[in-house]
């Protein structure tokens, strides 16, 4: 039996390739907003960080998300990420 491919993506602050599932998806849609996707499926832009706080202090301090989605984030969006990543290393 055939394995099954799994896909990979980068993470924007420690640009390590790490598998898709594995990782929190930010995207930005037609209308210019951005939002945490949880479940990878939401139509627009993704870019992919690392479920651990220090790749999202990291990617927060230098900018990382901005220079991807060329638009200012808001402090709300960094807000819902940073909850979402403490509620899974909680658990």
């Amino acid at each position: 039996m055939k394995q099954k491919k799994l896909p990979m993506r980068m993470c924007l602050a420690c640009r390590e390739m790490k598998p898709k599932k594995e990782l929190i998806r930010v995207v930005k849609n037609k209308e210019n907003e951005i939002s945490v996707d949880l479940k990878g499926k939401k139509p627009g832009r993704g870019a992919y960080i690392c479920r651990n706080i220090e790749c999202f202090d990291k990617a927060k301090k230098e900018k990382r998300f901005e220079k991807e989605f060329c638009t200012q984030i808001s402090e709300e969006v960094y807000n819902i990420l940073k909850q979402q990543m403490e509620e899974e290393n909680a658990e």
